[in-house]
């Protein structure tokens, strides 16, 4: 019996295929917490606009919401992928302001260009729009250890700057809800380990 199914082996596989259930189980729970947020924020965007939030992480019940926020100056430009208000699809450009010697500074989506070396010549000013959060680049990993910073908040414009198209105003699609997917991933994870690990024993079975 010992050499069909050798102790230490079977407690690593039997540990990693529970670590891998629980993680689905844990995906399963968020899901249900994310769709209960969805639907908060799917009602934001029609009720009174709010101070915007200096610090993240951006409650569910201020996101999409109406705001304004000032930009003392810009003091960087990056962009990326982002849709515009009429469908296309083109760059966001996002506008990293000061906003004084003691503030936090502020995260502005200022509009979207055809291309990706568009050079926006807005300085900085009052700016009213919607409660977004700044793209996500975090790694899956981080965000499962705990590890991951929150997400500042960012200032979707209702007014692109000059130069830029209009945003695409926020929607609660475009709010990322993979957790059922990770769910998904992590129990096929534990029944590929499991599998793999029963072949291995069958094939170490000796011959009578």
């Amino acid at each position: 019996m010992s050499r069909r199914f050798p102790l230490v082996p079977t407690l690593i596989v039997a540990a990693a295929v529970l670590v891998m259930v629980g993680l689905g189980i844990w995906q399963l729970q968020r899901r249900a917490e994310k769709e209960a947020m969805l639907s908060l924020v799917a009602a934001n965007p029609a009720r009174p606009a709010v101070t915007f939030p200096a610090y993240p992480p951006v409650p569910a019940d201020l996101l999409f919401r109406r705001s304004s926020a000032h930009c003392l100056r810009v003091v960087r430009w990056h962009s990326e992928a982002g849709r515009a208000a009429d469908g296309s699809v083109g760059y966001r450009y996002i506008a990293e302001c000061a906003t004084g010697i003691e503030g936090p500074g502020v995260l502005v989506a200022a509009g979207v260009a055809r291309t990706p070396d568009a050079k926006p010549q807005w300085r900085g000013g009052q700016m009213r729009g919607w409660i977004g959060e700044e793209p996500d680049h975090r790694s899956l990993l981080s965000r499962i250890g705990g590890k991951a910073m929150p997400l500042r908040p960012m200032l979707i414009a209702g007014e692109p700057v000059p130069g830029l198209k209009p945003l695409a105003p926020p929607n609660v699609a475009d709010v990322p809800n993979n957790h059922l997917a990770y769910a998904v991933q992590w129990f096929f994870f534990a029944g590929i380990a499991a599998i793999i690990y029963v072949l291995a024993l069958r094939k170490r079975k000796p011959r009578p």
